[in-house]
């Protein structure tokens, strides 16, 4: 009796992979943020259940839902929910004479997601349920990157609103990763 959701540790790929898990009980499936629309179309006309897409927060270095940095590191392994946050930290950049490039700086993960001006066509595809980061993150962070996200969904808010809000965040530089899922994000 209790929801099943699968993870994106599940490795969620293919309209196949969708298909097993939602045939063996799972409510929703969270999908790799690494796919692109017409992917996350496929695997809606494969499944009837929900659907679940990252659209704001963290871009991690690995690919998402197999990172073993962390487990590399110090033996505590991401894909089981410990991940020390490795990719997040801050390192110097040295070259092969001892020369300090760069000092103290996240170098494995410079930018954040951020998708506010794909959640239609995201919708669109098939996703039910957005998921915003809130690890390491403050309650103000959360609250405001959620409310911006839900007045865009309502239709609240332009664009350029969302954008004023987001910047009230404390943030790295946007992308919308890859540019699988198109420009503009």
């Amino acid at each position: 009796r209790i929801p099943l959701h699968a993870s994106t540790q599940c490795s969620i790929r293919t309209p196949e992979q969708a298909a097993f898990l939602e045939s063996l009980g799972f409510s929703r499936l969270i999908l790799e943020r690494e796919l692109s629309l017409d992917q996350i179309r496929a695997i809606r006309a494969a499944v009837t259940c929900e659907l679940e897409f990252f659209v704001h927060g963290a871009i991690c270095v690995c690919y998402n839902g197999q990172c073993y940095l962390s487990e590399h590191i110090c033996g505590r392994s991401a894909n089981r929910g410990a991940c020390i946050q490795a990719c997040r930290s801050r390192y110097d950049l040295v070259d092969e004479n001892g020369k300090v490039l760069v000092k103290d700086k996240a170098l494995l993960s410079l930018k954040d997601y951020n998708l506010k001006a794909r959640i239609r066509e995201l919708t669109e595809a098939g996703i039910t349920s957005f998921k915003i980061e809130g690890r390491m993150k403050s309650p103000y962070y959360v609250a405001t990157v959620t409310n911006a996200y839900r007045q865009r969904m309502n239709g609240t808010a332009t664009l350029e609103q969302i954008k004023h809000e987001l910047e009230c965040a404390s943030h790295r530089p946007y992308s919308s990763g890859m540019d699988q899922i198109g420009s503009g994000a």
